[in-house]
């Protein structure tokens, strides 16, 4: 080190502590102090973070004159300079948007990442959006890029709740200035939240750039000072600076866009698709670049966890499951039903320990769910997945849950075996400590003792697993007590302690009474056991022992509100558990629950016994739909009238829910009760009760349809019903300038009934007729509002409904295609045989270029109206539209020999696209295979002609073949030669029908 260098830094290690305030005018005065002062701060010296923090507040600081008048600061030498440094600050951070949103507040930032886009000579004046980025220079691409993703990230980080700070005594001055700061923030936050959507384009479309790019260092700071720009923006140092290559730059870009998206995806759950695609591309990337990372901070774990997250809340398909973490395979696992995957990964973990308890016993909830639910295939699941948590359980030396024990109390050699293979599989002798050991052999020698078959017992016993683990006086205890178990047992040897037999303390006895009466259904058992806690305890409310009791809210404030407690907790449980069976179909227990309810509130509460009276009615409607009328059945004639009873009824202080009024009017449309709907029912009703309007809607449209158009004036009602409630209303507000700006739409208020509500109605409808009607009015609806006659949906009674909609342009267009969708779809799972709702769902998959999916439905149309083929479809399904839709669909699929066979089909054969069709020899169908099911001898000898001049000889052959058979000779009859053309369009057809469904 040279004497002078000495000297300085003797002198600078020497220097006194500056108060941090005061620290900026030393690098005003000495420009080359501040890099000195970056390479070696110490330990009295202000960090860059409080440097850059002085600098801006310097430069921001507002001027006073000599009569005291505050003025905006000024843009002086002083001033520039302040800001400068606070740049070079920033540049020497490599502008880690990390560290500096940790350290600098909103306003700070802000001002510093304008200063950013003002010296790297952003264009003013201009939205970011709209700039090209190819053309600018790489700095100011780059600038560009800093500023919005620094606006996506706060945008995003202001959304999470902030815990508020514990206030100190009040202190004027702080107060205000924080209040100001506070004010300023808030003003920025909103801009930016304007701004996000500009901002997340500006940031896709960098994901297109190809090149490298650069950022400014304190170096090109001060070189862009003094350059001169040229005349597209470029500066000699332009492309100097800190390089930044194109894969980093969008790996961190595809990090930000990532987490905006799945900010955003709580309001919209299909953005999650594309957070996802974002988040799982930055994994890789991070992947390629490795290690040498410059500019690109990511937090591995968090990113880890957008991944997972997103791995559980999209489509499980197409999912990379390498990309995913444990907990994401297990989600991936459930969502696409790979129950066997889902078994690995809890065995694999048993031995690596990676998943938490708490998560595992979860899944294990949630498969429970499923399995009372009605999914069957979940039953054997659940006992497996349970049998990997008790066994983890064992392994951490962790209690057993009963849920086990009720598992095991009948058991079979295949559950058996899978407990055995489980732990073989999570124990590794050679490493397992012996006291984990103990705890196995414990576990398995508890289990040979609690089992009554003997068969079951030796399996467990003479198992390796237990030879290894059980001592021999251990397995010698367990034979002899199975000895003692076979049917060779005396009968009067004393049977075994019955649990409940061993005394207990008080608490101990409540806890065994309150897990009797969540398990147990029957209402006398429940009484019995509630009599008992209620005279072990008076300070107790029984209905909250299990959070699965639900009673509808309606009914909640009534019961209540009985005082006696005994009284309240039968009849909330009594009542909850009754709807919880009727929710799983078992409506014997239910009919019992609810009886004993209704008994008991008669005694004392006429309008509870009114309440049970109707939810009687519910569940006699249910027990109806589920039982006898999936056969077509008629219900009682009791049951009819009760409906009619409870739609007619006036009684206002009594509660009522609102599915026992869609259920009893769609009830009355599933059971044809059209005449007492249309004409008889209370128009007082009809005017109070949307559901009850909809349905004499419906009932007088079913009622008028054979008459002639000019009566369906009911049709035109049910159309303006309709239309209504899928009117958007607009909301406006005005801006600062005094215009009035249109900023969201909202559904219409003024529709009888919300979307989902209709929705819901007419899934609880099964008449055909009426559900055709709903079509052919939603596939109206929509042609009118798209507007796309080339892509038009057909229905049945398409002609009774109106031509157009008054008021276009306030229809939700994607409201409606959504709902038609989810009709049809619902339509076709109540009879999959109806072929007019099988074409509108083949001219739904059509219009959305799904044209495999389209074919499926057009061929399975015809295949239920033909007995497969085997008759000649009737002309009003494959009509020619019909047919020029398939033509077009093979098209589309390049099945272009199809397309020829399907030209045939039509009134006039369509020679012009059957020629074009068989010039094209990328065809992905099975092309001269299929020349046996052409009769058209035209279209033939077009094929000769193609084969000889393209010199494919083997298949000129074939074609020469076809049209020698005898049945084709035009000198036929003409009843021969469409013999002969049925017989081929049936085996055309029958082929198509293989290769389709």
């Amino acid at each position: 080190m040279s004497a002078e260098a000495a000297d300085r830094e003797a002198a600078t290690s020497s220097r006194p502590s500056t108060p941090p305030q005061t620290i900026w005018f030393e690098f005003l005065l000495d420009e080359g102090l501040l890099e000195k002062h970056l390479q070696k701060c110490y330990p009295a010296d202000p960090s860059p973070i409080q440097l850059i923090i002085q600098f801006l507040e310097q430069a921001s600081k507002p001027s006073v004159n000599e009569q005291n008048q505050v003025h905006p600061p000024s843009d002086n030498k002083r001033n520039r300079t302040l800001k400068l440094l606070a740049l070079k600050v920033a540049a020497h951070l490599k502008w880690d948007l990390e560290v500096l949103e940790k350290s600098l507040s909103v306003p700070v930032l802000n001002m510093l990442l304008n200063e950013l886009l003002c010296i790297s000579k952003v264009p003013s004046g201009v939205k970011h959006v709209d700039l090209d980025l190819c053309s600018l220079p790489p700095t100011t691409t780059m600038a560009i890029l800093v500023y919005n993703r620094w606006a996506v990230r706060t945008t995003v980080q202001s959304s999470f709740p902030v815990k508020q700070l514990k206030a100190g005594p009040p202190q004027l001055n702080i107060m205000s200035q924080m209040l100001q700061e506070k004010e300023l923030t808030d003003n920025i936050l909103k801009v930016l939240k304007e701004q996000a959507e500009d901002s997340i384009l500006v940031l896709e479309r960098a994901l297109q750039l190809t090149t490298d790019l650069y950022v400014h260092t304190m170096k090109t700071l001060d070189q862009i000072v003094g350059e001169s720009c040229l005349t597209n923006g470029d500066t000699e140092s332009s492309t100097a600076g800190l390089q930044i290559s194109m894969d980093e730059m969008h790996c961190q870009v595809c990090y930000d866009l990532g987490t905006v998206f799945f900010s955003q995806g709580s309001s919209s759950p299909p953005i999650y698709e594309k957070a996802k695609e974002h988040l799982f591309k930055t994994n890789e990337l991070l992947s390629k670049i490795g290690a040498e990372l410059v500019h690109c901070q990511i937090d591995q774990k968090r990113l880890d966890g957008y991944c997972q997250a997103c791995a559980v809340l999209t489509d499980p398909c197409e999912v990379n499951e390498l990309q995913l973490t444990t907990y994401g395979r297990v989600h991936h696992c459930i969502k696409s039903s790979n129950y066997q995957g889902l078994i690995e990964i809890f065995l694999n973990d048993n031995v690596t320990l990676s998943l938490l308890s708490h998560f595992r016993q979860s899944v294990l909830r949630d498969l429970f769910q499923m399995a009372h639910n009605g999914d069957k295939d979940v039953q054997e699941v659940c006992f497996k997945v349970c049998i990997c948590n008790t066994i983890r359980d064992v392994l951490e030396q962790q209690m057993i849950g009963v849920t086990f024990h009720q598992l095991m109390l009948k058991p079979t050699k295949e559950r058996i075996d899978f407990l055995l293979e489980a732990c073989t599989r999570s124990l590794n002798l050679d490493q397992t400590s012996e006291e984990i050991k103990r705890h196995m052999a414990t576990f398995l020698k508890n289990i040979c003792q609690s089992l009554d078959d003997p068969q079951f017992v030796f399996m467990i016993s003479s198992h390796e697993l237990c030879t290894k683990l059980l001592t021999d006086e251990e397995r010698k205890q367990i034979l002899d007590q199975m000895r003692k178990r076979s049917p060779r047992a005396k009968l009067s040897a004393k049977p075994l302690t019955v649990f409940y037999d061993i005394p207990a303390s008080a608490s101990v006895s409540i806890g065994q009474l309150e897990h009797q009466l969540i398990l147990t259904v029957d209402s006398g058992r429940i009484r019995q056991i509630l009599i008992e806690l209620h005279g072990m305890t008076s300070d107790r409310q029984f209905w909250t022992v299990s959070n699965k009791w639900e009673v509808p809210t309606v009914y909640g404030g009534v019961i209540l509100g009985i005082k006696d407690n005994l009284t309240r907790d039968l009849v909330y449980i009594l009542m909850a558990k009754g709807l919880h069976c009727i929710m799983i179909k078992d409506f014997a227990h239910a009919r019992q629950l609810h009886s004993t309810c209704l008994e008991l509130v008669t005694e004392f509460s006429p309008k509870l016994r009114q309440v049970m009276l109707n939810e009687m009615l519910l569940l006699d409607i249910s027990a109806h739909k589920a039982g006898t009328e999936s056969a077509g059945e008629r219900p009682p004639a009791d049951l009819v009238s009760r409906v009619r009873g409870y739609l007619e009824m006036r009684l206002p202080d009594i509660p009522l829910r609102q599915i026992l009024t869609e259920e009893c009017v769609a009830s009355m449309l599933n059971w044809k009760e059209n005449e007492y709907l249309s004409l008889q029912i209370p128009a007082p009703l009809i005017q109070n009760n949307p559901f009850v309007k909809l349905g004499q809607l419906l009932a007088a449209t079913c009622k008028e349809l054979p008459g002639p158009k000019e009566s369906r004036r009911t049709a035109k009602d049910l159309w303006d019903v309709v239309v209504q409630i899928f009117c958007l209303s607009n909301q406006h507000k005005r801006i600062n300038d005094g215009r009035i700006s249109l900023i969201k739409y909202r559904e219409s208020t003024l529709g009888i009934m919300r979307r989902s509500e209709l929705v819901t109605f007419i899934k609880r409808l099964s008449d055909p007729l009426i559900l055709t009607i709903l079509i052919s009015l939603f596939v109206k609806l929509h042609n009118i509002v798209r507007d796309d006659i080339v892509n038009d949906a057909t229905a049945e009674y398409m002609s009774i409904w109106p031509t157009s909609v008054p008021n276009l342009q306030s229809v939700d267009v994607e409201a409606v295609a959504v709902t038609m969708k989810e009709i049809v779809t619902y339509s076709l799972s109540i009879n999959s045989n109806n072929h007019y709702w099988l074409t509108t769902q083949a001219d739904i998959y059509f219009a959305t270029n799904q044209f495999s999916a389209a074919l499926h439905f057009y061929i399975q149309a015809g295949a239920i109206c033909s007995d497969f083929f085997n008759k000649c479809v009737p002309s009003d399904v494959y009509t020619d539209m019909v047919l020029k839709r398939m033509i077009k669909c093979c098209s589309m699929l390049n099945c272009h020999t199809q397309v020829a066979i399907l030209c045939q089909f039509l009134k006039e054969v369509d020679y012009m696209t059957a020629f074009k069709a068989l010039q094209e020899q990328n065809s992905h169908d099975a092309m001269d295979s299929y020349y046996d099911y052409i009769w058209d001898i035209t279209i033939l000898e077009y094929l000769t002609h193609i084969h000889h001049k393209r010199g494919e000889t083997d298949k000129r052959q074939i074609a020469i073949k076809a049209i020698g058979q005898s049945e084709l000779n035009s000198s036929n009859p003409e009843e021969v030669l469409q013999l002969a053309a049925q017989k081929r369009q049936k085996k055309f057809l029958q082929a198509m029908a293989k290769l389709y469904f």
